[in-house]
């Protein structure tokens, strides 16, 4: 008999009358009635709890009777779901004296949950209760739950002014409630609105018994209205001078008055929600940042009451360090007074000029969570799997497949300090292929997901969460995290066969997996012309639907409105004309770029090319092969973009830079090849639009600077139009570009 033959044989689910919530979630998913008590064995019936004992534990007899329980209510769901998906066929003999189970992590943070709470919460379609249920399903434990409730904040700006769209994401505590302090600087049908929404997630994540936190950037910047009532508050400007038109500046966390201040706002979350169980921050971006720390845009700066001059950079960088230090323990004092297990969690990178003094400063509810302990700043210490001398890779991805035994050495330094570290994992959206999602890419999951367990991690931060089931039916990769998360020694070949069965049907079962081998294949020979290109970035510089043409500035500005409305620059920055720059940044090079084309028709198109046919000789008749085939296509236009991009700075700059007629005869080859690659790619990629399959993020309320809208197949007409009336056009950016749009 198997065990889903013995679970049919379950005639009731006892569960604790007091119980959390997710244990009636849990037993309504099995499906036989349910009863309360805590009674003994009985024919029949399945007790639940969770709580105690190992990570989960289960009991099965052939009468239907035994024992399921977690030692966490955030296990519980996910264990259930590995019941009933994956333990189903095996001898319920196996589990008859009980079996623990040990779970490959104690924590797996959805961290920057990009559908949620952050950009992709305005997705078109988007469930948050079968979003929820997913995270659970797949292994997750802790979730933040902290999203506004307008599509944009309520930040604002001069005319033209970019900056306000920063504060759509990771709101900041005083977003939700106010103290003695700010009270009355927001409006509070906003402030009401906001924590209706962050209580109506908390209430979902505790259904599934995931554990809910918060994901803040702080110290923020707050209105100039609260420095008229205490001027002497001010403290440290925070934005990008580039990229505001206004200054802003956060409250001087220096002063008592300030880290009262938000000792209040957060006892006031926990009233109102208890279950919340840590608060992230992330700092020096995004109008927020800790004074006098190296990494603030403007430098070092900040209010009175930290540092007088004269100081040398070693007295600043520890003053501001521990000033730091004083936040994150005001905080976690402040919230272990009502939950004494809440921790404070900080991201490393930004504390560049201060790591040493904060590494030192870390201790018990106070965590990191960085892409590596070993690497100082935004260092990535770790080079790419196929490309030795490149390191410019996104955190968490499978990109990042290396792993220095000093990791370990201070994963354990943490422990025994009562820290712990949080490593950066991401197999969804949001960390790589923006806007794309559900790229699948199985094996790769795995091979992270183990090395960071046998390395002795046991803390993810999963950047960017999950991705909506109704758009993503088929997540293999979240698939084979559930399956990882309940049992660590699987054999990862074994699964993805599984899978593609369940999926597909034996007949095409094997094209399913052949094509999935092939995608690996190409996403490792993708070497990226920028991180911020391969995320985020490709959407907020509207590469799908600004035109690659020889002289962006021959077009009339009238006629590019149509994407320059909705990227993520002021109307001086360098991007708005040349893709080799961003703001003050030199993205990328004439020489790198021909070298990222010249990888990319090498070893990426191959593989690539192969895993389509694969799908294409499956039976279309599975709906997975259909959905893979799309979301195939869609990856293959990203990539072909990607390299138009990098051939576009490699002969566009390449000619500028040259006076030789030989180089710039070869450079206008170039721009005439990708631009004829272009036209046909956005050509595919605008029938692609009318398929079904939702194959990237599309926001319901229309364009922004971070999320397309419904139009990109009318964006690309135009896109298209402009590329072939302009190919002929001369290479040319204009170097004082920035200086001319900045002037009168």
């Amino acid at each position: 008999m198997t065990i889903r033959e013995a679970l049919h044989r379950v005639r009731a689910i006892q569960i604790p009358g007091n119980g959390p919530p997710v244990l009636r979630t849990a037993a309504e998913t099995l499906g036989p009635p349910i009863v309360s008590g805590t009674g003994g064995s009985r024919d029949g019936v399945l007790r639940i709890a969770c709580g105690s004992g190992p990570d989960a534990f289960l009991q099965l007899r052939r009468d239907g009777s035994g024992f399921l329980s977690t030692s966490r209510e955030s296990r519980l769901f996910g264990f259930v779901s590995h019941l009933l998906r994956d333990l189903g066929p095996r001898n319920v003999d196996w589990v008859r004296e009980g079996r623990a189970f040990t779970c490959a992590f104690s924590w797996n943070r959805s961290t920057y949950d990009f559908f949620l709470n952050q950009e992709g919460r305005v997705q078109a379609g988007l469930d948050p209760d079968a979003y929820v249920r997913r995270l659970a399903e797949s292994g997750f434990t802790h979730v933040e739950v902290n999203a506004l409730a307008a599509a944009a904040g309520s930040e604002t700006g001069p005319p033209g002014e970019a900056y306000p769209m920063f504060y759509t994401y990771c709101p900041a505590l005083d977003q939700f409630v106010s103290s003695r302090l700010n009270q009355g600087i927001y409006p509070a049908q906003h402030l009401q609105a906001n924590l209706a929404r962050l209580k109506k997630h908390a209430r979902l994540t505790r259904r599934y018994g995931l554990a809910p936190g918060l994901l803040c950037f702080e110290p923020r910047s707050v209105p100039e209205r609260i420095f008229e009532r205490y001027p002497m508050l001010r403290g440290a400007r925070v934005d990008h001078p580039f990229r505001s038109f206004k200054p802003r500046y956060n409250l001087t966390i220096a002063h008592p008055a300030v880290r009262d201040h938000y000792a209040e706002m957060l006892q006031k979350l926990l009233a109102e929600v208890p279950e919340l169980s840590y608060l992230a921050i992330w700092t020096n971006d995004s109008g927020a940042g800790f004074e006098h720390t190296q990494s603030l845009y403007v430098g070092r700066n900040g209010g009175a009451y930290l540092i007088r001059e004269w100081k040398t950079e070693a007295d600043i960088a520890r003053a501001a360090g521990e000033n730091a230090l004083t936040f994150f323990r005001a905080l976690r004092d402040a919230a272990c007074a009502i939950h004494p297990g809440f921790r404070v969690l900080l991201r490393l990178e930004p504390f560049q000029g201060e790591h040493d003094v904060i590494w030192r400063g870390l201790e018990k509810q106070v965590d990191v969570e960085a892409a590596s302990l070993v690497g100082r700043g935004w260092e990535m210490p770790y080079p790419h799997p196929r490309y030795p001398d490149v390191h410019a890779i996104n955190p968490g991805t499978v990109h990042q497949a290396g792993f220095d035994e000093r990791e370990e050495e201070r994963v354990e330094e943490l422990r025994a300090r009562g820290s712990q570290a949080h490593l950066y994992f991401a197999a969804g959206p949001h960390a790589l292929f923006a806007p794309l999602i559900g790229v699948p890419y199985p094996t790769l999951t795995h091979d992270r997901l183990r090395l960071l367990r046998n390395r002795g991690i046991r803390h993810l931060a999963h950047l960017g969460g999950t991705a909506p089931p109704g758009l993503v039916p088929y997540n293999v990769n979240h698939e084979v995290l559930r399956r990882f998360q309940y049992d660590p020694e699987m054999e990862i070949d074994s699964v993805v066969r599984s899978l593609a069965i369940e999926w597909a049907g034996e007949d095409s079962a094997i094209a399913l997996v052949q094509s999935w081998r092939w995608i690996e294949d190409a996403i490792l020979a993708f070497p990226p012309v920028t991180p911020l290109y391969a995320t985020y970035g490709f959407v907020w510089y509207r590469l799908w639907a600004r035109p690659l043409v020889p002289n962006i500035e021959a077009i009339p500005l009238a006629e590019r409105a149509y994407y320059q409305n909705h990227m993520c620059t002021t109307p001086h920055n360098p991007n708005n004309v040349d893709l080799s720059r961003d703001v003050l940044f030199q993205l990328a090079t004439a020489d790198g770029c021909r070298t990222v084309v010249e990888r990319m028709d090498a070893d990426l198109w191959p593989p690539l090319d192969r895993a389509r046919s694969a799908l294409a000789a499956a039976r279309p008749s599975a709906g997975v092969i259909e959905d893979q085939a799309v979301r195939l296509a869609a990856l293959r236009c990203w990539f072909m973009t990607q390299r138009n991009v990098a051939a576009w700075i490699a002969s566009v700059c390449g000619y500028l830079e040259s006076d030789d007629p030989v180089r710039r005869s070869e450079c206008r080859r170039m721009l005439d090849d990708l631009i004829e690659r272009e036209i046909a790619n956005s050509r595919e990629l605008a029938t692609l639009c009318d398929s079904p399959v939702a194959f990237m993020a599309t926001s319901a309320r229309g364009e922004s600077a971070l999320m397309h809208g419904d139009n990109l197949a009318e964006l690309l007409e135009r896109r298209v139009a402009l590329m072939q009336r302009h190919r002929g056009d001369e290479p040319y950016i204009d170097p004082r570009y920035t200086e001319r749009e900045a002037g009168p």
